[in-house]
């Protein structure tokens, strides 16, 4: 396993340690820089990559942290087994193909990665997803794959992997936000049932993607005032709160750049001793939970019942 600082990372279930920011290269100029942005995090003080097959980058991130002046020991990776393209489309992955498709993903990157995840729920075929999970247990027993999670699994989706399970998942990672926390509370509550981490990706979203900022953006901008006096650090600003909020709630966070000074200023985040106040956390999740929005909506709002709540 990559050498962590455990200062700077959550606990997961199995013992090891998970870098509590992540550089993700799964969008925009993130997805199409990931060898030269990749460099720039490393070099920057980031310490774990999050990428995926589906992302048709993961070669780029093993070249990324071999050319970095990071040593390989020191860079936690996170990937993900995903459907393969087809003409537009993403067929399931069927059982018998999941074996090559993982190593596929080690071939790629050029070592293990320090977690692996099924993207989605419905990367397996339907019907298959135990099954799928049992492979990946498999391969943990085997050596061939170190910590092992999920990503965008609903509550039916974790009940039946956990049915029988030899390995918990140490992870679920998805669209998580304050816009989020009313419709994702029985699933945070079953995971903190099973000691499963939340990494969440879209972390900016109440500020990025939702049209107005919502009630949020007022009590965000207010806290950020605050704490950059109490810190004596102009360069807090909202968004810097909603990565602080994430971590009071040890959530972890996955965000993608390929702007310089962007990935600079979260490396910045990630070492800083910046904290909220436990009254700012609580108001940020108070007004998130009075509106439901959401920017990726094909997982997580399938057959999952909505909160009765505007989106504004």
């Amino acid at each position: 396993m990559a050498k962590v600082n455990q200062e700077l990372a959550f606990k997961l279930s199995d013992g090891t340690y998970l870098p509590w920011v992540a550089w993700g290269n799964g969008t925009g100029d993130a997805k199409k820089t990931a060898i030269e942005s990749g460099k720039i995090a490393l070099e920057a003080g980031i310490r774990h990559i999050d990428t995926a097959q589906l992302y048709e980058n993961e070669k780029e991130t093993g070249i990324a942290i071999e050319t970095s002046k990071i040593p390989r020991e020191e860079v936690y990776v996170t990937s993900k087994l995903s459907p393969k393209a087809d003409d537009g489309k993403y067929p399931p992955v069927p059982p018998s193909e999941v074996r090559d498709s993982i190593q596929g993903s080690l071939d790629r990157l050029g070592f293990v990665p320090d977690l692996y995840l099924i993207h989605s729920p419905f990367v397996p075929e339907p019907g298959q997803l135990k099954a799928v999970w049992k492979i990946l247990e498999d391969l943990k027993d085997e050596g061939k794959l170190k910590s092992i999670g999920v990503s965008n699994f609903r509550p039916q989706d974790l009940e039946a992997i956990l049915d029988g399970a030899k390995h918990k998942p140490v992870v679920n990672q998805l669209e998580l936000h304050p816009y989020t926390l009313a419709h994702l509370e029985p699933l945070l509550e079953l995971q903190e049932k099973h000691g499963i981490l939340t990494t969440s990706y879209g972390a900016l979203t109440p500020l990025l993607r939702h049209p107005t900022g919502g009630p949020l953006k007022p009590v965000l901008s207010n806290i950020a005032e605050r704490l950059a006096k109490k810190y004596n650090a102009p360069d807090i600003d909202s968004l810097t709160v909603l990565f602080l909020w994430a971590r009071a709630k040890k959530i972890g966070v996955v965000t993608a750049s390929g702007n310089e000074e962007r990935i600079k200023g979260l490396a910045k985040v990630y070492h800083s001793s910046w904290e909220l106040d436990p009254e700012d956390v609580e108001e940020i999740s108070r007004v998130g939970k009075t509106i439901h929005f959401r920017h990726y909506r094909e997982h997580m709002e399938k057959d999952f019942p909505l909160p009765n709540l505007p989106s504004q």
